[in-house]
């Protein structure tokens, strides 16, 4: 007995939301019975659908209720570790670097 999975779409996509990403999103929160978070979200997207989102300020997150997420929510969490960790090095580098074309003074 062979197994056909060609109608199956296995990927997986976690990017920033888009103007375009609205309405799903929209509607996404409303299955989550949550309110759309502000700023900034990463999505995680399956074929062509948004499974969960997370903000990148607050952590917060939505998720399909009727679909296994808790994966997607875990991939979601550790790519926001990973992009708000290098906006806090930047930050970091930034405070310990003399602008260009200023000396100090003695």
């Amino acid at each position: 007995m062979s197994t056909n999975t060609d109608n199956f779409d296995t990927s997986l996509v976690i990017r920033e939301a888009t103007d375009a990403d609205r309405d799903a999103l929209l509607a996404l929160a409303q299955r989550d019975s949550r309110d759309l978070p502000s700023g900034l979200l990463l999505v995680a997207e399956t074929g062509d659908e948004v499974r969960a989102a997370i903000a990148l300020d607050s952590a917060s997150v939505i998720a399909d209720p009727f679909y296994p997420t808790t994966e997607l929510i875990a991939l979601l969490r550790a790519r926001r570790s990973q992009l708000t960790g290098a906006r806090r090095r930047r930050r970091r580098i930034a405070a310990r670097t003399p602008l260009a074309g200023v000396r100090a003074t003695g």
